[in-house]
């Protein structure tokens, strides 16, 4: 079972959520995720030790100019404008650069070879019995899809789990794409503001678009207002748990602290919260039998 944890927006606790499911579930085989590269901090929580660490390059194009006619169909291909193709040379933008490679195929003299660009690093390790993985892009690197996809490579193909849990980055846009799909299901978590439901009917709009089963989890749901419980209702979407606005789960999070081994009467939340999906997974299962 593959979980990703998502929210339309930065702050409603989505790695509270991720980390403590994962705690939870530490009888089982977990592999964790952390597909937030540019601001990871799983780590923080679960204290893994690293094992190892790796740089994470992408393609770029290497363009060799005494084998280039200048055609610029290079120049034409590339939708980002990473290439510029001038009188007597082609100019290379790598921080626009997606590493799609089209340059490298359409060229019609192979002039353009593998260059590369090193754009993050990724860390594996082992918290308890939850094996840990993390991808963190260097500063000033805008891309960050291509070292989120190989994150969920490296963890997917290195060992079976029977539990998955990806935590996301915030937001609708591309990186959180690249993080969720290919997920059995996804928890967005939110919280009862303005900003809380406004971001989160776009994180719906964006799950709906990728058609995997969801659910939402309301944090802090003692605070605010009850539009967050209105909207899923007229929608038809599930609340799969309530956190209510506790200081001392606040105190446990600013100190690093697992929020179900300092207040362990949380674990039935995140129990409860693991058979839904499950509950929910089955049912899509059976009915797209």
């Amino acid at each position: 079972m593959v979980i990703a944890i998502a929210s339309g927006k930065g702050g409603t606790g989505k790695t509270t959520i991720a980390t403590n499911l994962a705690k939870v579930l530490d009888d089982r085989n977990i592999t964790f995720l952390d597909c937030d590269v540019e601001e990871p901090n799983g780590h923080l929580f679960l204290k893994p030790k690293i094992e190892k660490e790796w740089a994470f390059h992408t393609f770029v194009p290497k363009v060799a100019l005494d084998t280039c006619t200048f055609c610029g169909q290079c120049s034409q291909l590339c939708q980002f404008g990473a290439m510029m193709t001038i009188k007597d040379n082609v100019l290379v933008f790598p921080e626009l650069c997606h590493g799609c490679e089209g340059c490298k195929l359409i060229c019609p003299v192979n002039a353009i070879t593998d260059g590369r660009k090193e754009v993050g690093i990724i860390a594996e390790g082992i918290s308890g019995k939850i094996r840990f993985y993390h991808g963190r892009l260097r500063i000033g690197e805008a891309m960050s899809p291509p070292l989120i996809k190989e994150v969920k490579q490296v963890g997917l193909s290195k060992l079976k789990s029977d539990v998955i849990i990806i935590d996301a980055p915030p937001g609708t846009s591309c990186p959180v794409i690249e993080a969720t799909k290919g997920a059995d299901f996804i928890v967005l978590v939110t919280e009862p503001t303005p900003f809380g439901l406004h971001d989160l009917k776009l994180a719906v709009e964006m799950v709906r678009v990728l058609q995997i089963p969801f659910g939402v989890v309301v944090n802090r749901s003692t605070v605010g207002d009850r539009k967050v419980w209105r909207y899923c209702k007229d929608e038809k979407i599930d609340i799969l748990i309530e956190i209510p606005d506790d200081r001392l789960i606040a105190e446990s999070y600013s100190k690093g602290e697992m929020v179900v081994n300092v207040l362990p009467q949380y674990r039935k939340d995140f129990d409860m919260l693991y058979e839904k999906m499950k509950k929910r997974i089955k049912t899509v299962d059976e009915v797209c039998l």
